[in-house]
C-alpha cells in the first residue's frame, strides 16, 4: 500500500524510528549536565544551583540554531543536518571535563553548553521536515507526538543511567560516554540518509536575511502567529512545571525528598503518555486547535491548583492533580508541531518550523526566568505557578478565541 507522494507504512515507519532515536539522544545530551550538576558544580568551584546558568545558555543557543535550521536543512538535507546536531552535543559534553582543570574553565563550560545548545535547536525542525513527506496524513498529530516523547524519554533515560554511570567510575566518563553514544547516533543514522535527503540543493545558501525572513513569513500568516505565540506561553509553563516542582513540594510544602521526586515522575511519565494521547484525539477529531486549547486550559488550572494546594493536606489528591498538570503541559507539543507543518508551504516544515520553534525557545528561557523572580520578590514558589498557570489559561482562551473566528485556523 502507498500514497502517490511516497508515503508508504514501511518508509513511515523507518523516518518516525530514526527521527525519535535523534531525538532522544540529543535530549539525553542537553540534560546530562542538569542531572550531574552536583558532581559537575565542585570541580567548576561553583554552587550546584548554578546550573541553571548552564540550562539557560542551552536554550539560548537553540534559539539561535533553530532560526537557522531552514536553510541548513534546504542545503544539506535534514538526516545530515541531524547528523551535525548529534555530533555538536557531543562535542559540548567531551568539552566540559577537558575545561574544568584549566584557567577560564567557566568560560570555556559556558561555550560547552552553547554548543550543546546549537546541537539542540534545529532538531525538531530537521525531523519535521522529514516526518511532514512520510507520515500518513490521518495520523500527523500521532507522529509527531511519538517523535515528541523522544524529549521526555531522553530526560528520563538521563535521571535513570548517569547518576550511577557517575558513582560507579566519574562523571567525566559519564559524559564520554553519553558522547560515544552520540557519535553511534550519527553513524546509525547515515543508512537512511539517501532516502530522505534527496532533495537537498547544494547551492543554496544560508543567511541571516533568510532566517529573520522566515520569521516575518510566519507572523504574516495569522494562523501560523496564533501557534508560534501560544508554543511561547506553554514552553514557559512545561518548562517551569519540570524545574520548580521538585524544589515547591520540598522546600514549601515539607514533602520528603523522595515523595517530591515522585510527584515529577508522574508528571513526566503522564505527559509522555499525554503527548500519544492527545495526538490521537487531534487525528480523530481533525480538531488539532481546539485540542490546544483544551490543554492550555487543563494546564492554567493544573497550575493554579497546584500554588494554592495546601501545605497539610494528602499528597495523593496532589498526584492526580499533577499526572493532569503534566499530560497537559507536557502533552501538547506533538500537535501544535503537526499544525505548524500542515500550514508550512510544501517541502517547507523544517524551515518555518525552524522559525517557530526560535520563539518557543524564548518562552523555555523566559519561563524559569520569570518564575525565579516572582518566587524570589514574593518569598514564595506559589506566585511562580500562579503567573505561569495565568499564562497558560488566558493565552489558550485567547487562542480558542479566535480560532473560532478564523476559517483556515480550523483543524
Amino acid at each position: 500500500m502507498t500514497d502517490d507522494d511516497g508515503r508508504t507504512p514501511r518508509r513511515a515507519l523507518v523516518a518516525l524510528a530514526a527521527t525519535l532515536a535523534i531525538q532522544v539522544y540529543t535530549s539525553l545530551a542537553a540534560t546530562a549536565t542538569a542531572v550531574l550538576a552536583p558532581v559537575i558544580g565542585p570541580a567548576f568551584g561553583v554552587s550546584p544551583k548554578l546550573v541553571g546558568v548552564f540550562v539557560g545558555l542551552v536554550y539560548a543557543g537553540s534559539m539561535a540554531a533553530s532560526l537557522a535550521a531552514g536553510g541548513l536543512i534546504g542545503r544539506f538535507g535534514a538526516i545530515r543536518v541531524s547528523q551535525g546536531c548529534v555530533l555538536l552535543c557531543a562535542a559540548g559534553l567531551v568539552a566540559l571535563p577537558l575545561a574544568a582543570p584549566w584557567p577560564f574553565a567557566l568560560a570555556a563550560a559556558a561555550l560547552a553548553a552553547v554548543v550543546v545548545g546549537l546541537g539542540y535547536g534545529p532538531i525538531t525542525p530537521a525531523s519535521s521536515q522529514v516526518l511532514a513527506r512520510t507520515a500518513p496524513p490521518s495520523r500527523m498529530a500521532l507522529t509527531f507526538s511519538i517523535k515528541q516523547t523522544g524529549v521526555p524519554a531522553g530526560a528520563a533515560l538521563a535521571g535513570a543511567v548517569l547518576p550511577a554511570l557517575a558513582l560507579a567510575t566519574d562523571w567525566r566518563v559519564a559524559l564520554a560516554t553519553v558522547a560515544g553514544t552520540g557519535a553511534a547516533v550519527a553513524l546509525a543514522a547515515q543508512r537512511v540518509r539517501a532516502d530522505f535527503d534527496h532533495e537537498r540543493d547544494r547551492s543554496r545558501r544560508v543567511s541571516l536575511r533568510e532566517s529573520f525572513g522566515l520569521l516575518r513569513q510566519v507572523f504574516a500568516d495569522r494562523a501560523l502567529a496564533e501557534l508560534t505565540l501560544l508554543s511561547f506561553f506553554y514552553s514557559a509553563t512545561q518548562v517551569s512545571l519540570t524545574s520548580f516542582l521538585v524544589a515547591y513540594l520540598a522546600e514549601q510544602l515539607g514533602r520528603p525528598l523522595v515523595v517530591a521526586g515522585a510527584a515529577l515522575s508522574i508528571a513526566t511519565l503522564a505527559g509522555v503518555g499525554g503527548r500519544i494521547l492527545w495526538g490521537h484525539v487531534a487525528d480523530r477529531t481533525r480538531s488539532p486547535r481546539a485540542v490546544l486549547a483544551i490543554l492550555g486550559i487543563g494546564a492554567g488550572l493544573c497550575s493554579l491548583a497546584t500554588a494554592a494546594w495546601p501545605v497539610d493536606a494528602s499528597v495523593w489528591p496532589l498526584f492526580v492533580v499533577l499526572a493532569l498538570f503534566g499530560a497537559s503541559a507536557i502533552g501538547w507539543n506533538g500537535v501544535m508541531l503537526a499544525d505548524v507543518a500542515r500550514l508550512s508551504p510544501p517541502g517547507r516544515a523544517g524551515a518555518i518550523t525552524g522559525a517557530t520553534s526560535f520563539v518557543t525557545f524564548a518562552g523555555v528561557v523566559c519561563g524559569p526566568s520569570v518564575f525565579s523572580l516572582l518566587a524570589a520578590t514574593a518569598g514564595s514558589y506559589r506566585a511562580g505557578f500562579v503567573a505561569i498557570g495565568l499564562g497558560s489559561l488566558l493565552s489558550a482562551l485567547a487562542f480558542a478565541a479566535r480560532s473560532r473566528a478564523s476559517p483556515k485556523s480550523r483543524g
